[in-house]
């Protein structure tokens, strides 16, 4: 089909409560680049995608059941970085074999939980 469309990222946005707190976590700590900073959002590349965070209405920010995931070939090096850094993470890097990966947890300062990982298994292309 000709009129099928072909994306080329995509941004996700996330209400955060301090939108100076999230610059320094997701681009101090974790080294995202900064694309665009709107005063009322901010977004980050990520990859080949985007985060975008904006600052909350009505208290919104840091839903629990919320998770942004960042692929990264170097977990380990990522968790180092962090512990470094004084963020709070879940525990240290594990495998997981039944996903097929490689992972942690951390909490950004919204409280959104943050997995790095790394496939150890290829993603089908189904």
């Amino acid at each position: 089909m000709d009129d099928v469309p072909r994306f080329e990222a995509v941004i996700g946005f996330y209400p955060v409560e301090d939108l100076a707190a999230t610059r320094d976590f997701y681009g101090r700590d974790l080294g995202l680049t900064l694309e665009r900073d709107q005063g009322r959002c901010l977004i980050f590349r990520a990859g080949r995608g985007y985060l975008g965070f904006c600052r909350a209405e009505h208290g919104a920010a840091g839903h629990p059941q919320l998770m942004l995931t960042l692929v990264c070939d170097d977990v380990d090096g990522v968790y180092r970085r962090l512990l470094r850094l004084g963020v709070e993470t879940e525990g240290a890097p594990r495998e997981d074999a039944a996903l097929g990966l490689r992972h942690f947890f951390a909490r950004d300062p919204d409280g959104y939980r943050v997995e790095v990982q790394r496939f150890t298994r290829p993603l089908s292309r189904a």
